[in-house]
C-alpha cells in the first residue's frame, strides 16, 4: 500500500482499519533488503521475491514531516498473497525487514497460504543501521510497528479511510520510527483511533527497563528525515518528565568565574534542514523549514525528550542515543511552564575558545622556564623560547600536573599522556636544536637509568658529581666535563652548554650506538614505478617522470650542507621487476629484468644507488625513457610484496623471505628501510594490509580513488614533493624515560615495538607524532614534579648517527582541581583517537564506543563532585579546560573509523586509522574539528585573516561564501545568492549558474580578493602533511551532502547526534553517575 503524505492517492488506500494491532510473537517469513542489495531475499516465495525486488528505492523529501514519497511494493500481488496492509516508511535506512505473523496458533505458513480464519500481520522493522559494526554483525536493534488489517476492497464502492486520518497516522508513524531508539520497543495501536480527539496514538507496553538515552554505536544513515517536528501531545503514561534545567561551564575552583547559561540543555531532533537559508530547495534535497535557526533549535530543545537510565554498570550497556521526537513510552516531553528558549551560543564554541587564546597569548613570546605551565593551543601562533623544558611543538600533554597517586589518577580518569613529536618543523625565526659533541667520550649519561644530561640533573660537591633527576642516582662527573658552581649551586657554563640549559638538543653519537659498531650507509631514495597498463595509458607513468626530474635537484640535506648526501635508485614494475642501472660512467642506462618474483634478489649494487649530481645525465635519460619504454605494454598485473623485498634487498646485505606483510613490515623495520606508498585503486586494494608496511616502518600511505591526471595530478604532484623534501631522521630508535614514580606503558603511532620500552622507526618525519601513556608504580612527589625525558636514536640525512633529546617537567599535586586546571583538550582528543583506533583491531566497535563514553563522563562527573563549589543536580558543569572536551568527543565518535556505517568502503577507514595514528596534535584538531572560514567577510584592507565560524550549518548564508578544510579536504561552499560580484573575483564567471563545480583549484586573477584567498589556502596547505583537492560546492547541490558531513556540530545524515545531542546525554551520564 502506498501511504502519502502531502501528496495522497485516494485510489490507492484501503478500505478502512479495524481491530486492535496486538503484539505478537511468532514469525512465518523474513526477508532483508539491503540497500544496493535488494536482491538479497530471505524465506519468500519467488513471487513475493519479485513483486519486492522491483520497489523502488524511496525518495525522502520532507519539511516538517510532509511530503513523502513512499514506496511502491505491487500492491495487486501483496493483496493476493498476504491480505494484509503493509506500512512501508520511506526513510533513510539501511534495512528493511518484512515479517508476516499469525495471531492465531504458533504454526508458520508462507505468505498467502494462510487459512480464511487467520489474520495476518505484516510488520515493518526499521533497523537501525549505525548498530551494523563494521567487524561483525551484532543484533540488530529494531523498532517494531505491528499492524492487524481485515484486508484490501475486493470491489469497487467500498468506503475508504479519509485522507485526515491517512496523513495523521502516517505522520504519527513518521516521527516514531524517525527517533534512531534502538531497543526493541513494541507498541499496541488502537483501530478506533480518532485522530481529532486524541493525539496520543502510540503507547508502550514494554518497561522502564528498556529505555536508555546512550550515544549511538557510529555515525550512520539517521532515521529522522530532515526536518521532521518533534510529537505532539502529552507524554505517554510512565514517562519521565524532564523540569527545567541550568548548565554551567567553567571551572568550579576559587578564583575563577565561571560561565553558567539557563535552560533546557536537550537533543535537538532535526538534522540540518537549512534553517538560515529559506528558499525551496531543489527536488532532491529536503525542503527548507520557514523558522529562524534560533528559533527553530529553541523549539525543539522546549519539546525535548530524554529517557531514563536502565542500569549503569563499570561500562555503558549500549551505545545509542535516543533523539527526541521518539516514540511515546520511550522519552518523555517536557512539561510544565514554558521553558525559556536556548540560544546554541550559549553551549561551549571550540571556535570561542580558539579566538580567546589566541587574543592573550597569539603574537607573544612562550618562554618555557617554568615546570608544568600550559602551553598555548596549537591553533595559536606564537614564537616559543626554549629555557629549559621543551617547545609544545615537539612535546604536548594531557595534563601539565600529575596526580601524586594511582588512587587519585583512577578517580579523575583523565588519561596521562604525552604527544610526542620528535622532529617537528620550527619556524624560522625560532632557534634549531643545537648539536652536542663529545668526541670519542659521547654523551654523558646516568649510570643506573642511563639518562642523558639535561636540566634536570643536579650537581653537588662543587661540581665533581651530579644526581640524576630521574633515579637520584649520585654519578661522577667526567674530568672533561668538570666546571666549578657558583653560589647558587649552578655551574658557571651553564648558560654555554646546551644540555644543561635547554629541553631540547641533540648528540652525536659515538660508534657504539650504531649496527655492528659501524658507522651507517647514507641513506637512499628507491623509486619504485608501477609501470602497468592502466598507470602507462592513463598517463601517470609520465607524470611522475617528468616530475622527477625537477624534484630530484630538492632532495632534503642538512642546513649547512650545500647538497644531499641521499643516494637514489629506480626500479619498474608490474608482474616482474626491472631495475636500472644509472651509474655516472654509462652513457645510457642499463635494464636488468628479475622474473623469479617468489625469491626476489636486486641483479647489481654497484650503479643502482647512485649520487644524482654525479649520475644527473644518465638518470635524465632514464625517466624520459621510462613512458617509452613500457608504452607498449599490455601487462595489467602487478605485485607488492615482492617489490619491497626488492628494495630492502638492496639496502642490505642479507635478505630474509618474507610470508605475508607484517612480516615483510617488521624485517624492513630491522633493516632500515621505511616504505611510502602512493595508491591510486579504482577498487578495493586491501589497504588494511599493505598499510601494514608503511605503518611498522614510519612511513606515509596517499591514496587518490578513481585517479583522473587532469583534475587529481596537480594533489598527487605537491604530495610527491611534499614527500620528498622533508626533514627525516632513518633507522630510528626512541625511549621515553621517565622520574621514579610513574613510567611509559602504553605506546600509539606508526611505530613498531619490539619490546615494551623501544619504539623503532626505519624512519620518522616531522609530520610523525608517537602518543605515550603513563601510569603510577608509586606516589610522586609535589616538590619534584614529575620529569619526562624522550631520547631518540637516529641517523641524520647526511649519514651521521645521532640522539635527539626531549625533556619536560610537570607539576604533581594531591588537588584535583590542578589537575583539571592544567589539561589540554587537544591533547586528550589525540590520545582518546590513538587508543581507540588502535583497540578497534582487537575489541568490537561498540565496545570501543562504550568506552569512550563512559571515560567521557566520568572526567566530568569527578571535576563537578570533587572541583567544582556545590550546585544542583541538573547543573552541567564542565571545567574551563575541558569545556569542549564533549564537542571533540563526539566529532570522534562520528569519524568515518569508528562509525558502523556499512556503505563506508573498508579501505577508506583503513586509510583514515592510519593517518590519524601517525598524527600530531594541530592535525587531530584540524581533522576532527574543521576550520570553517567565511571568506566573503575577507578585508582586503587588512593581513588579517576572517574569524572561523562554528562548524554548524546555522553558520551558513545564502548570500556567503564559505572555505572548510581538515587536513585531507578542503571545500569552497557558494550560497545560491551569492553577489555576483564575489563570483565574479572568484572565477571570472558571471553568476552563480556558471559556476562549474568540476574544478579542483582557483584560478590565478589578478584582483585582489583572489590573490588573498589563493595566500590563505597556501597557507593552511603549507602546514598539513597531505594536500587537500579542492571542491567546489554550490548550495542545494548533490556534492554538497558530502560538504555537509564535515558540519561536525550537526546531526550527521547518517544518524550522528548534534552536539547538543551529545552534551545532554553526557549531562544524563554525569547524573547518573552522582546520583
Amino acid at each position: 500500500m502506498i501511504l502519502g503524505i502531502g501528496q495522497f492517492r485516494p485510489s490507492l488506500s484501503p478500505s478502512g482499519l479495524k481491530g486492535n494491532f496486538l503484539e505478537t510473537s511468532n514469525f512465518m517469513s523474513v526477508f532483508k533488503v539491503w540497500r544496493g542489495d535488494v536482491g538479497r531475499l530471505v524465506g519468500l516465495s519467488e513471487a513475493a521475491q519479485l513483486t519486492l525486488v522491483s520497489a523502488a528505492v524511496a525518495n525522502v523529501s520532507s519539511a516538517a514531516g510532509a511530503n513523502l514519497v513512499w514506496l511502491e511494493y505491487g500492491l495487486n500481488e501483496i493483496r493476493r498473497r498476504s491480505k494484509g496492509i503493509t506500512f512501508v516508511l520511506p526513510l533513510s535506512i539501511s534495512h528493511y525487514s518484512l515479517r508476516e505473523t499469525s495471531c492465531k496458533g504458533s504454526s508458520s505458513r508462507e505468505l498467502g497460504n494462510h487459512d480464511d480464519g487467520d489474520d495476518p500481520i505484516v510488520s515493518l522493522h526499521v533497523m537501525c543501521p549505525y548498530t551494523v559494526d563494521c567487524t561483525q554483525q551484532l543484533k540488530y536493534c529494531r523498532l517494531v510497528l505491528q499492524a492487524r488489517t481485515q484486508g484490501f476492497p475486493k470491489a469497487k464502492g467500498q468506503a475508504e479511510i479519509s485522507q485526515h486520518t491517512y496523513c495523521t497516522i502516517a505522520n504519527q508513524l513518521l516521527l516514531g520510527v524517525g527517533t534512531g531508539i534502538a531497543t526493541d520497543l513494541k507498541y499496541v495501536i488502537s483501530s478506533s483511533y480518532n485522530p481529532r480527539e486524541d493525539n496520543t496514538l502510540f503507547t508502550s507496553v514494554e518497561g522502564e527497563n528498556r529505555k536508555s538515552c546512550r550515544i549511538g554505536q557510529g555515525v550512520s544513515k539517521s532515521t529522522v528525515p530532515f526536518g521532521s517536528p518533534a510529537p505532539v501531545g502529552p507524554p505517554p503514561a510512565g514517562a519521565q518528565q524532564f523540569s527545567q534545567n541550568s548548565f554551567q561551564n567553567g571551572s568550579g575552583t576559587p578564583g575563577q568565574q565561571p560561565h553558567r547559561f539557563q535552560g533546557p540543555l536537550s537533543p535537538s531532533n532535526t538534522g540540518p534542514s537549512y534553517p538560515p537559508y529559506s528558499h525551496q530547495s531543489q527536488a532532491a534535497f529536503p525542503n527548507t523549514a520557514p523558522a529562524s535557526s534560533t528559533a527553530q533549535l529553541a523549539d525543539q530543545l522546549n519539546s525535548m525528550q530524554i529517557n531514563s537510565y536502565a542500569n549503569y554498570g563499570p561500562q555503558m550497556a549500549a551505545s545509542q542515543l535516543s533523539y527526541p521526537g521518539a516514540f511515546p513510552g520511550g522519552p518523555a516531553q517536557l512539561s510544565g511552564p514554558p521553558q525559556k528558549k536556548l540560544d546554541p551560543d550559549s553551549i561551549p564554541s571550540p571556535i570561542q575558545v580558539i579566538e580567546n587564546d589566541k587574543a592573550a597569548r597569539g603574537g607573544q613570546v612562550y618562554a618555557t622556564n617554568t615546570r608544568g605551565q600550559v602551553p598555548p593551543l596549537v591553533t595559536t601562533n606564537c614564537m616559543i623560547q626554549d629555557q629549559g623544558h621543551a617547545s609544545p611543538r615537539y612535546v604536548r600533554c594531557t595534563t601539565y600536573c600529575f596526580p601524586v597517586t594511582a588512587d587519585m589518577a583512577k578517580q579523575a580518569r583523565i588519561p596521562l599522556a604525552a604527544v610526542i613529536q620528535p622532529f617537528a618543523a620550527v619556524p624560522p625565526n625560532e632557534t634549531p636544536l643545537y648539536l652536542v659533541n663529545h668526541g670519542e667520550s659521547g654523551p654523558i649519561r646516568c649510570n643506573r637509568c642511563k639518562a642523558y644530561m639535561c636540566p634536570f640533573m643536579q650537581f653537588i660537591e662543587g661540581g665533581r658529581r651530579y644526581q640524576c633527576g630521574f633515579c637520584n642516582c649520585i654519578n661522577d662527573v667526567p674530568p672533561f666535563f668538570f666546571q666549578h658552581l657558583d653560589h647558587m649551586g649552578r655551574r658557571i657554563d651553564h648558560y654555554e652548554r646546551p644540555e644543561l640549559s635547554l629541553g631540547s638538543y641533540e648528540y652525536v653519537a659515538t660508534s657504539d650506538y650504531c649496527r655492528d659498531k659501524k658507522p651507517p650507509n647514507p641513506p637512499a631514495f628507491i623509486f619504485m614505478i608501477d609501470v602497468s597498463y592502466r598507470n602507462i595509458k592513463s598517463g601517470l607513468v609520465k607524470l611522475i617522470c617528468d616530475e622527477l626530474k625537477t624534484l630530484l635537484d630538492k632532495l632534503p640535506r642538512e642546513e649547512q650542507e650545500e647538497s644531499s648526501a641521499i643516494r637514489v635508485g629506480f626500479v619498474a614494475y608490474n608482474k616482474v621487476l626491472h631495475f636500472f642501472n644509472v651509474k655516472s660512467s654509462l652513457a645510457q642506462p642499463q635494464m636488468m629484468v628479475v622474473t623469479d618474483v617468489a625469491e626476489v634478489f636486486v641483479p647489481l649494487l654497484d650503479g643502482f644507488l647512485v649520487d644524482f649530481e654525479e649520475s644527473r645525465s644518465v638518470v635524465t635519460n632514464l625517466l624520459d625513457q621510462i613512458p617509452e619504454l613500457f608504452a607498449d605494454t599490455n601487462e595489467s598485473e602487478t605485485i607488492f610484496a615482492p617489490v619491497i623485498q626488492a628494495g630492502m634487498e638492496a639496502l642490505k646485505t642479507l635478505f630474509q623471505p618474507q610470508g605475508n606483510y607484517e612480516a615483510l613490515a617488521k624485517d624492513c623495520v630491522a633493516n632500515g628501510c621505511c616504505v611510502n606508498l602512493f595508491l591510486f585503486p579504482n577498487q578495493y586494494v586491501d589497504v588494511a594490509s599493505m598499510g601494514i608496511v608503511t605503518m611498522y616502518t614510519g612511513g606515509t600511505l596517499y591514496k587518490y580513488n578513481n585517479f583522473q591526471l587532469d583534475a587529481d595530478s596537480p594533489q598527487f604532484l605537491s604530495d610527491l614533493r611534499k614527500d620528498i623534501q622533508k626533514k627525516m631522521g632513518f633507522d630510528a630508535t626512541m625511549r621515553v624515560r621517565t622520574s621514579t614514580g610513574f613510567r611509559a606503558t602504553d605506546f600509539f603511532g606508526a611505530i613498531y615495538m619490539n619490546n615494551t620500552t623501544d619504539v623503532e622507526m626505519a624512519a620518522v618525519d616531522c609530520d610523525k607524532a608517537v602518543t605515550v601513556e603513563f601510569k603510577h608504580d608509586d606516589k610522586l612527589n609535589e616538590d619534584t614534579g614529575a620529569l619526562i625525558q624522550c631520547a631518540v636514536l637516529y641517523t641524520s640525512m647526511s649519514g651521521q648517527r645521532r640522539i635527539r633529546i626531549h625533556n619536560l617537567g610537570l607539576n604533581c599535586s594531591s588537588q584535583l582541581a590542578d589537575v583539571y586546571r592544567t589539561c589540554e583538550t587537544d591533547a586528550l582528543i589525540n590520545f582518546f583517537a590513538k587508543s581507540a583506533f588502535k583497540a578497534i583491531l582487537s575489541q568490537p566497535l561498540k565496545t570501543v564506543r562504550d568506552i569512550l563514553m563512559n571515560q567521557t563522563a566520568h572526567m566530568l562527573a569527578c571535576y563537578k563532585k570533587n572541583c567544582a563549589s556545590p550546585a544542583a543536580v541538573s547543573q552541567l558543569i564542565l571545567p574551563d579546560t575541558m569545556k569542549v572536551l564533549p564537542v571533540y568527543m563526539n566529532c570522534l565518535l562520528k569519524s568515518c573509523v569508528l562509525a558502523s556505517r556499512p556503505e563506508i568502503p573498508t579501505d577508506e577507514r583503513a586509510f583514515h586509522r592510519q593517518l590519524v595514528m601517525a598524527m600530531g596534535v594541530a592535525d587531530t584538531q584540524l581533522f576532527f574539528y574543521p576550520l570553517l572560514l567565511p571568506i566573503h567577510s575577507l578585508d582586503l584592507k587588512s593581513d588579517a585573516v576572517p574569524a572561523a565560524v562554528r562548524c554548524s550549518e546555522e553558520r551558513l548564508s545564502e548570500e556567503g561564501a564559505f572555505l572548510l578544510a581538515n587536513g585531507l579536504s578542503m571545500f569552497v561552499w557558494l550560497g545560491a545568492s551569492v553577489s555576483p560580484e564575489l563570483i565574479q573575483r572568484l572565477f571570472n564567471v558571471p553568476s552563480f549558474a556558471h559556476v562549474s563545480t568540476e574544478a579542483t583549484s582557483l584560478p590565478n586573477l589578478d584582483n585582489p580578493f583572489s590573490k588573498k584567498l589563493k595566500h590563505i589556502l597556501e597557507q593552511i596547505q603549507s602546514q598539513k602533511p597531505h594536500t587537500m583537492k579542492l571542491m567546489v560546492v554550490k548550495q542545494r547541490e548533490q556534492p554538497e551532502m558530502l560538504f555537509r558531513q564535515f558540519l561536525v556540530e550537526d546531526k550527521n545524515i547518517y544518524g550522528g547526534a548534534s552536539y547538543v545531542d551529545f552534551l545532554v546525554c553526557i549531562h544524563r551520564e554525569i547524573s547518573q553517575l552522582l546520583s
